[in-house]
């Protein structure tokens, strides 16, 4: 233990556990304040579990076998066990967008077509968690929909949002000078007057039975009622999410996207019309995109007809009637990868004729359409030319022309015009200026043509405005530069300024195009192979084609849909070395399926206007080229099925132009071919073919034209003269050798057929195995494009390999290991290559989505159809035995452990694993190192005997102790069943088995992506147990104890790889870690839940072993609560807690005798008290029963504890936890009940106390109401000098031995006083959630189990409690619409130090001189602002104030506009009711407090407390709703308790009175009538006590005085209808009619009447300081006799006076008013060091002395209630002349000031207050050395 680490040492501290021991002595032990770690809750009976650590959980299962459901049907019901269709096993239909799926014709098809069908067509196989959506990761209280959730909320009424501007005031009040004028024209003490304007006011609405005698039990219950009715029933609606939800909460797996056809961005092309200045034959014209960069057509061709009807009759007789499929003039082209560089080229052909390109052009180019009338007659003659030349070449075509538009051009400057449509003119003639100068002013001239071609930044297609061309120019094709490199050189040199182009003549013509973004599902469209895509309601409309794309890069996709196409590009052709004249070459391409002409196949799709396909396809012919190039595309649609005999037959002709005698229109020049498969594999690249020049002869397809064939005459020698390029694009096809390999041997083992050809090889039977395992190893091997097509293929079949080992040569083989091998590396290698493809947690989503739509176990026996819809069907010859064939009976693995022993590396059994299984084995026969079979011919050696072991056999064995994982038989056992019995393993039990046994990098790789693995596990075990029928077995009976060992030795060794590797492999870890928990998670819904109890628990064990030994634990623990956080968004999750468990008390009304009475004795032994604290606590009990829970809030307890060093950077994220998990339960349906909502917060009672611990380290919410709402004569320094921050003095002083309850509470109060490290601060956001959490629980909780434990509860720890609902009325306090407003007017600069500014102006939070005393305190260590420690909660900018993020969610991403007045009310509105709804919840709260104090009779210590919290209650901003409820409250405790106030808390009777004083004075009627109930009933009480009122007389005077010197904004009109109110109840009391009572209210009512109208005096000359200070003086004159309120005067003056900087006058006041203090004290107190009275002042002023205290009607000080303040103490005084030395200072008048420390040097010398004393001397020498320093000069 000698390196035990800081963290642990600290915590047994002797000090600290003194202080808690002796502290539970005196009351009695406590339960939570024994809570620490070291000392474990040692009051409960149990064995205590320190909190560190896990405890057992309970077995679920068993647990509700044994405790039946009590309750029969009814929410609570549903609480105790999932719901019975919680898991669904769905098959949905997949969305198919054609109206006809695309599958191939033939109904005969090879396996590898029908598996590959299959895979595209059948259904998904979903396995659904029903409720899932109900777990925390979907909680509704998220910001974008929890605006929804807070519709119809009631608006709240609160006087601060009631109170005018400052200038209305100023006339209401003009407006009521006016009205009271009498006031002006009185003297002084005109009672008449003030009498006369009190009679004329109207009184409020009197409470109806406010005087009746009513017994307490029924005013409480009449509260309860009315402060129930109508409650929010959702505390977290109103509480603005914490900002962790702008991002994913980590425990949200979002549902993966359905795999689905790849698609670009999409373009929508119309093609409107073409014209040329003559018409006189018909022209063609194609469109495609080009990508200049990539050298790369980007698309198929897009063929388009716009000829008139006219034209197209010249071509009649050649042309069968055309299908509406090729009369399309729009198409949709995709463009994956849009760049600078991609052009839409548009080609035009026309019919053969004589003369080449140029001649042929030449009229285009010089004929005008408007000289049409001169030109007629060459016209006609060139139409009578034309006529001939279709009626005799129609079917031949010839290029023409062609011209290219920058497609990205056209669509930025179309996005940048205004129109809604854009016109652009896209080239010239001459009389425009040349081409490309006028290209580049009308398109590119908005982007210079550097930036366009810069990068891809203007290359979004999908939100341009559509843009229509008219393209003017179109240049010659040159016959001799067709060739697509020519074409790209045009391209590349078009986009330059000087391009060669410009020097070309164009052909003039008019062409007319639409180009805009496609819309989502345009109608009438057709697919590449000419399916109808859904909606297309009518088949005669002309039609849109979807054009294919072939993109620019890779894009990884998986196949979804069945295409195979094959796409010829005849290149070029050299017959210059052929003898005969052939010159007009054309070469006709057929698709064959054998040898005789007649087999040609139509499968050739057509182009425009001509059927849909045709049985062979033409190239155009250039005009006298005996080497031409062609630009030709063919589409040829590939049968499913090739054979060897289909090749593609290319046959030369020459086409004779001139018509002579006997010569025919086609002469063939020339064969040549290419065999479509070559080994089984389809033949596509590029080829340089010989040319035949005679027919080929029989048999000659299965041969390629490269082999030389006896007796034939090849063009050239037999040299490759035909260049041609075959591309397919294929999803049967996977063009990739590796791929290939594996699918042919699968299927060769699917149809059993021996032997198999693949490549040159032919694989006997016998060499299978081998070449098996190396086709699967070599998938490595393989491109990644291919791979990830056939994905889902490729996954199902070594799945299916893993599942159903084949029988080779009579041996079952095993291939799981070499499937898991290959399966683990290919989805690294997706990982790796795909990481763009990832969700937050690293899921790749083609991965996710096949595991989540496509995977399904492969059905259970070949030829039977699969269980469920669409199973891997197929005649499959597999070998079968039972499964228990795996262990041999002898195999007896000690299985006593919980451990599988599959993994040597987990310790704990008696012998290693290897020996124990070798010493099973013997050396039997072993062979391959991971499938251990029976290798021997038919007389094979029996299991018992020996033969030779052979190397092989002991490294099988040494190797991971290889679990067997196979089937063992003698082969003549195989024999008698002919090798026919299919075995069946179980996917995820052999996969749990190989990912526990593999080692080394596979073991690497599959930690890598765990994720998939585990989902993968979790969907088979679910298909399992759906296709078993026993999704509703017994969870227990559910799978075998085998693989649950597994599972068991899995998660044990993950949860090892976690805790040894988190620092280096940080990335890796974290992702390992979720994908645990998810698993997990997954397993809570399928397995026995106990059983996942345990492992979560075996994983806490490994990180706690660790954790503790760490230095910086704070990593390895925030990942234990993301791993925590995702198993507790269980959707059952407080199911799982059984919620209704044993641990609930009896439901007994009110608290049995016994624990009353055992009070005194410390903690009651009693069995039912035993029970409530442990529900209160952390108990064992506790912890095992709601297991989840218990985990949840021991992390919150561990994390929050003071002592827990290096884990406060995890104190947001565990809060976080909390408030996510109880804001979910909050909203969630199945909760709604009460009954049931109390159910839930039980398992949370523990947080109350886990909360009550953390005061000291709770944000000071208090802070700012230091100066506000106190008494006004309490001097703010006084206040700092005590310590500014509201915290419990309560617990210092139990320490001290002294009386527990006082006003204010020092700062530095810690338990372990001797760390001498102060505790660091919470954020506010945090410490806000937690009290919300906290509030949560108190409103939701059962309100007799709360009142059993208070009882329980020592009053240390409800002083503690108290002390929380202190600050949390301050923490929900409502801001205002003034708040929110000023937010908004603001402007938000980014910077730090203006949100930090900002931050304060709403949280109120510290001005700069509180941060100073805080700092001056060490309180700063981790104060709100900055952080001294790198504590995570600041890593950024903290967002986590919620207060700014809730008032600036909208603004925080600073471009956005402020928001708008209605965003504002809804803002303030929420607000409102949070706060309504909080205090409501406090108040509640308090109401307990109050009964637990009536039913015990103890305890009244307490009281104060809850008086406390009430008044501060009453100063915070508050509803008029809470102030009725609250108001009730006090009057019933008043009444309950009035000795309280009257006898003991003189202090709070004085701050109660001001409370109702200026809730008196409130705008808000009923606020007003309930204040002055309150304030009648208070002096009617003080009265029936002792026959007179002068303690609250006095109170309310001095309270009025005070109210009326400091408030700003104060109203004396609605003041003054609240005394009348009070004097009519007095007029109606009938009781107290025959006493002096109702004279006494009526005197102090008109007394205060008349300090009113003083005030209204005071009002007026407001602007008039002078008469304003006179007024002062003579008002407090006015109170010579009453000491107190003269001394609030002369309070008041000072601080007028200093607020005016006339700090001379202001520190006489401060000398009058230490005078008036000595002069009492004296009389008090008989002390020797203090002032004698006010003649000790005489020095300093001889106005002095009219303090004195001589005259007769003197109050004597020992009369109740006179100088009861706080200044009438030595230490008033002490405070009143530092100031008063303080003011004189710095009026300069040094003299004063040394006489004024004359006083106050005795009082500190008695005191021995050396440093007080040197103080002073420091500042007399100051004021000395000033002093000579004026005289010098």
């Amino acid at each position: 233990m000698a390196e035990r680490r800081a963290f642990a040492q600290k915590i047994s501290r002797t000090v600290a556990a003194e202080v808690r021991k002796q502290i539970s002595g005196q009351y009695g032990g406590s339960p939570q304040l024994l809570k620490n770690l070291n000392i474990g809750g040692s009051v409960s009976h149990h064995t205590t579990v320190p909190l560190t650590e896990a405890v057992d959980p309970v077995d679920l299962e068993d647990y509700l076998i044994a405790h039946p459901i009590a309750v029969e049907s009814g929410p609570l019901r549903d609480l105790l066990e999932f719901p019975p269709d919680d898991i669904e096993v769905v098959h949905t239909p997949r969305e198919c967008r054609t109206l006809v799926s695309a599958v191939p014709e033939e109904s005969e098809m090879d396996p590898h077509v029908r598996d590959c069908v299959r895979s595209y067509t059948e259904d998904w196989a979903i396995v659904n968690r029903k409720y899932h959506k109900l777990g925390t990761g979907f909680n509704p209280n998220t910001l974008d929909k929890q605006k929804e959730r807070q519709k119809g909320l009631p608006k709240q009424i609160f006087e601060s949002d009631e109170a005018p501007d400052g200038n209305s005031y100023q006339d209401e009040q003009d407006d009521l000078k006016r009205r009271s004028m009498s006031i002006d024209d009185t003297p002084r003490g005109s009672w008449a007057c003030s009498i006369f304007d009190l009679k004329n006011s109207l009184p409020d609405a009197l409470l109806p039975n406010l005087l009746d005698r009513t017994p307490n039990e029924e005013i409480d219950h009449h509260n309860e009622d009315q402060r129930k009715s109508s409650r929010h029933k959702e505390l977290f609606a109103l509480h603005p999410a914490p900002d962790e939800f702008q991002e994913e909460p980590i425990e949200r797996l979002s549902v993966p996207e359905v795999p689905k056809e790849h698609f670009g961005q999409r373009l929508l092309v119309k093609c409107l019309s073409l014209k040329f200045e003559i018409e006189i034959e018909p022209i063609f014209a194609s469109l495609a995109l080009y990508d200049v960069k990539e050298k790369k057509k980007i698309s198929e061709n897009f063929y388009f007809d716009l000829n008139s009807e006219q034209m197209k009759g010249m071509l009649r007789p050649h042309v069968p009637p055309a299908a509406i499929s090729t009369l399309a003039r729009s198409a949709i082209f995709s463009i994956t990868y849009p760049s600078q560089d991609v052009f839409l080229v548009i080609k035009l052909e026309k019919v053969l004729q004589q003369g080449d390109i140029g001649e042929c052009a030449e009229p285009y180019m010089i004929f005008k359409e408007s000289d049409a009338a001169k030109n007629k007659e060459k016209l006609e003659k060139l139409k009578c030319q034309a006529e001939q030349f279709c009626q005799r070449l129609g079917k031949y075509r010839m290029p023409f022309a062609w011209t290219a538009i920058h497609l990205m051009n056209i669509v930025s400057s179309a996005g940048s015009l205004e129109r809604d449509s854009t016109e652009v003119e896209v080239g010239t003639g001459e009389r425009k200026g040349s081409w490309s100068e006028r290209r580049n002013s009308s398109i590119v001239g908005r982007r210079s043509l550097e930036r366009t071609t810069s990068g891809d930044e203007a290359c979004n297609l999908t939100s341009f405005r559509p843009a229509t061309l008219t393209v003017t120019n179109f240049f010659k094709q040159e016959g001799d530069r067709l060739s697509d490199e020519d074409l790209y050189k045009f391209l590349a040199d078009m986009r330059r300024p000087s391009s060669v182009l410009r020097r070309l003549r164009p052909i003039t013509a008019q062409l007319k195009i639409d180009i805009s973004p496609a819309p989502e599902n345009p109608h009438y469209c057709l697919t590449p192979e000419l399916l109808q895509v859904k909606l297309y309601p009518d088949s005669r409309v002309r039609p849109t084609r979807e054009i294919l794309e072939f993109p620019a890069r890779d894009v990884y996709v998986p196949n979804t849909t069945y295409r195979n196409l094959l796409y010829v590009y005849p290149q070029s052709l050299n017959f210059a070395n052929r003898q005969g004249s052939a010159r007009n070459i054309t070469v006709k391409v057929q698709f064959m399926y054998g040898e005789d002409p007649s087999n040609a196949m139509p499968v050739i799709f057509g182009k425009s206007s001509c059927p849909e396909f045709s049985k062979e396809a033409y190239t155009a012919v250039v005009y006298h080229n005996r080497s031409p190039d062609f630009h030709e595309e063919i589409k040829i649609k590939l049968p499913a099925t090739l054979t060897d005999h289909h090749h593609l037959l290319f046959t030369f002709y020459h086409v004779s132009c001139q018509q002579k005698q006997n010569t025919p229109l086609e002469t063939p020049v020339g064969y040549t071919w290419i065999p479509m498969l070559q080994n089984g594999r389809l033949k596509t690249g590029q080829f340089c073919l010989p040319v035949s020049l005679e027919k080929p002869p029989q048999a000659y397809s299965v041969l390629s034209p490269e082999v030389p064939l006896p007796g034939m005459k090849w063009v050239d020698n037999h040299k490759g003269v035909f260049n041609v390029e075959v591309v397919a694009v294929s999803s049967l096809h996977t063009q990739d050798p590796y791929l290939d390999k594996f699918f042919a041997l699968v299927h060769a083992l699917d149809e059993h057929m021996f032997p198999v050809r693949i490549g040159d090889m032919r694989i006997m039977e016998n060499n299978l195995e081998n070449e098996l395992k190396s086709s699967i190893s070599a998938l490595n091997s393989s491109q990644l494009e291919p791979v990830v097509r056939f994905l889902h293929l490729l996954l199902d079949k070594l799945i299916l390999l893993v599942v159903r080992p084949p029988v080779i040569a009579g041996q079952i083989v095993n291939l799981g290991q070499a499937s898991f091998e290959a399966m683990a590396s290919i989805i690294n290698r997706l990982h790796k290559n795909l990481d763009g493809n990832q969700d937050q947690h690293g899921r790749n989503s083609l991965l996710a989505s096949y595991i989540y739509y496509v995977f399904r176990l492969p059905n259970t026996y070949p030829n039977s159809p699969s269980p469920g819809p669409g199973g891997l069907g197929g005649s499959v010859h597999y070998a079968t035995m039972a499964r228990s064939a795996v262990r041999p009976a002898s195999l007896n693995l000690n299985r006593s452990r919980s451990l599988s022993n599959s993994n040597p590396d987990i310790s704990g059994t008696p012998t290693s694993p290897d020996d124990e299984v070798r010493s099973i084995i013997g050396s039997k026969g072993l062979d391959r190192s991971n499938s251990w079979v029976n290798t021997g011919g038919p007389k094979a050696a029996p299991w018992g005997s020996n033969p030779s072991p052979s190397a092989e056999s002991t490294q099988a064995t040494d190797r991971s102790c290889n679990r067997m994982s196979s089937h063992t038989e003698t082969s003549s056992f195989l024999q008698t069943l002919t090798g026919r019995l299919p075995t069946k393993k179980l996917f995820h039990e052999e996969l749990a088995l190989q990912w526990v046994v593999c080692s080394g990098s596979v073991r690497e790789a599959a930690l890598q992506q765990a994720w998939f693995f585990f989902e993968l596990m979790v969907k088979s075990m679910v298909h399992h147990l759906y296709f078993a029928d026993k999704l509703d077995a017994p969870r227990k009976n559910r799978f075998p104890e085998r693989f649950m060992d597994d599972v068991t030795a899995l998660v044990s060794t993950i949860a090892g790889d976690i805790v040894s590797r988190f620092q280096k492999d940080t990335e890796m870890v974290e992702r390992l870690n979720t994908s645990l928990a998810f698993f997990l998670n997954d397993l809570l819904s399928i397995m026995d839940r106990g059983f996942v109890f345990m492992l979560i628990k075996t994983c806490y064990k490994q990180v706690s072993s660790k954790l503790y030994s760490l230095t910086n634990p704070s990593n390895l623990a925030s990942l234990r609560l993301d791993f925590l956080r995702i198993i507790c968004s269980h959707e059952h999750y407080v199911t799982l807690n059984l919620p209704c468990s044993l641990l609930t008390p009896p439901a007994s009304p009110s608290p049995s005798v016994s624990s009353a009475t055992s009070q005194s004795s410390g903690f009651s032994t009693n069995v039912q008290d035993q029970k409530i604290a442990n529900m209160f606590e952390l108990s064992v009990p506790f912890r095992q029963q709601h297991y989840l829970a218990g985990l949840v809030l021991t992390e919150l307890a561990v994390i929050l504890d003071p002592d827990a060093e290096g884990l406060f950077g995890l104190h947001k994220k565990v809060i976080n936890m909390v408030h996510n998990l109880l804001s979910s339960h909050d909203s969630d349906p199945r909760y709604a009940d009460p009954q049931v909502k109390a159910r839930v917060a039980m398992l949370y009672l523990p947080l109350i106390g886990v909360i009550m611990e953390t005061v000291p380290q709770l944000y000071d919410f208090t802070e700012s109401h230091n100066q506000r709402g106190r008494p006004s004569c309490v001097a703010v320094d006084d206040y700092e000098s005590e310590g500014g921050s509201m915290i419990s003095q309560t617990v210092a002083m139990a320490i001290a031995g002294t009386s527990v309850p006082q006003l204010t509470r020092p700062s530095s109060f810690l338990l372990t006083s001797s760390s001498g490290r102060q505790h660091s601060t919470f954020s506010t956001e945090s410490s806000r959630s937690l009290l919300i959490c906290l509030l949560w629980v108190l409103k939701n909780a059962d309100e007799s189990v709360l009142q059993k434990w208070f009882t329980d509860l020592s009053v240390l720890q409800l002083n503690r409690l108290l002390d929380l609902l202190y600050l949390c009325v301050s923490c929900f306090e409502y801001k205002g619409k003034k708040v929110f407003e000023r937010m908004n007017s603001l402007t938000f600069k980014k910077s730090k130090d203006m949100r930090a500014k900002l931050e304060e102006a709403i949280l109120g939070s510290i001005g700069a001189r509180q941060e100073m005393v805080r700092r001056s305190r060490g309180q700063l260590e981790r104060s709100p602002s900055g952080s001294a420690f790198g504590s995570q909660e600041n890593l950024r900018w903290r967002k986590d104030m919620t207060h700014w993020r809730q008032n600036t969610e909208k603004l925080d991403k600073s471009h956005k506009p402020a928001r708008s007045r209605a965003e504002i009310e809804h803002e303030a509105l929420i607000d409102g009711n949070l706060a309504t709804e909080a205090n409501l919840i406090i108040l509640d709260t308090l109401e307990i407090v109050v009964q637990t104090v009536s039913v015990t009779e103890s305890k009244e210590s307490i009281l104060g407390g809850v008086l406390k919290v009430l008044l501060h209650s009453m100063a915070c901003n508050q509803s008029a709703l809470y102030l009725q409820h609250c108001f009730a409250t006090q009057r019933a405790l008043v009444s309950k308790f009035p000795e309280l106030l009257f006898e003991e808390e003189t202090e709070q009777c004085a701050d109660l009175c001001l409370r109702l004083l200026r809730h008196c004075s409130s705008s808000i009627s009923t606020i007003r009538s309930h204040a002055s109930a309150s304030l009648y009933l208070l002096m009617r009480q003080n009265f029936e006590i002792g026959n007179n009122f002068a303690r609250v007389k006095m109170q309310v005077t001095m309270s009025l005085s005070s109210l009326v010197g400091t408030s700003q904004n104060f109203n004396e009109e609605f003041l003054r209808r609240s005394l009348k109110t009070i004097l009519t109840y007095a007029e109606e009391d009938l009781e107290l009619r025959e006493t002096t009572f109702p004279d006494q209210v009526q005197d102090l009512v008109f007394n205060l009447h008349m300090i009113l109208s003083d005030t209204v005096k005071m009002k007026e000359h407001q602007e008039d300081p002078e008469m304003l200070i006179d007024l002062m003086y003579r008002i407090a004159k006015g109170y010579q006799n009453s000491p107190d309120l003269r001394l609030t005067w002369l309070q008041n003056m000072a601080g007028k006076h200093s607020e005016r900087s006339n700090h001379a006058e202001s520190a006489q006041c401060l000398v009058h008013s230490a005078a008036l203090v000595a002069e009492y004290l004296s009389m008090l107190e008989d002390r020797k060091y203090l002032p004698v009275g006010c003649v000790t002042f005489q020095n300093i002023s001889s106005n002095v002395l009219e303090e004195s205290a001589v005259s007769d009607d003197v109050v004597s000080p020992d009369e109740e209630g006179i100088c009861s303040g706080k200044y009438f103490t030595e230490a008033g005084l002490v405070g009143l002349l530092e100031q008063a030395a303080a003011s004189f200072s710095m009026a300069g008048m040094y003299e004063a000031v040394n006489e004024v420390y004359k006083v106050l040097i005795p009082i500190h010398e008695a005191n021995r207050d050396a440093k007080k004393l040197s103080t002073i001397h420091g500042k007399l020498q100051e004021a000395f050395s000033k002093i000579v320093h004026q005289v010098t000069f």
